[in-house]
């Protein structure tokens, strides 16, 4: 599959014994692809939220990094744990089952957001991600160099989108 840029973007068909898709993103513009490549057919959701409620969430994270996320975790977690898992989160990939705290329902997708209005959501902050460099704290992470807001948002990516799978 051709990305957005005229790379070439291999998705995984293999499938985790829970049946979700095994994905591993070089780049955001193969979140994009792989986002794309899946609104152009049928799919089906493996965990609570819809396919379009995973691509706006998607795109809200992505976008805190640029304009701030309007929250944090709390210190302890910020300065004990954090240092801990981050260099985890950033090249290994994130576990399924984490919720987020109250204080992070901004970041929670609305019912009835419809997957052309998310994909358009995930368009622009892609485009966005080519222009401007990320510098807003991460809640948990805090400060993160460009470079390491793109792998958390390639891992978190990874995560979301493995929980949608072609229909068969």
């Amino acid at each position: 599959m051709m990305g957005l840029r005229g790379e070439t973007v291999t998705v995984s068909t293999e499938l985790l014994a829970d049946g979700r898709r095994r994905l591993r993103f070089q780049s955001l513009h193969e979140v994009l692809a792989d986002a794309e490549r899946l609104a152009a057919g049928p799919v089906q959701t493996l965990g609570q939220w819809t396919f379009p409620q995973i691509v706006q969430h998607i795109a809200d994270a992505m976008r805190g990094s640029l304009d701030g996320f309007g929250f944090q975790a709390p210190w302890l977690a910020r300065t004990l744990i954090a240092p801990l898992v981050k260099n985890s989160l950033l090249t290994k990939g994130m576990k399924p089952g984490f919720k987020l705290p109250d204080s992070a329902q901004s970041l929670l997708p609305a019912k009835d957001v419809t997957l052309d209005a998310a994909m358009d959501c995930l368009r622009k902050v892609v485009a966005r991600f080519e222009s401007e460099q990320p510098q807003a704290p991460h809640p948990f992470l805090g400060k993160l160099a460009s470079q390491e807001h793109h792998s958390l948002h390639m891992r978190h990516s990874e995560l979301h989108l493995s929980f949608v799978v072609p229909a068969s």
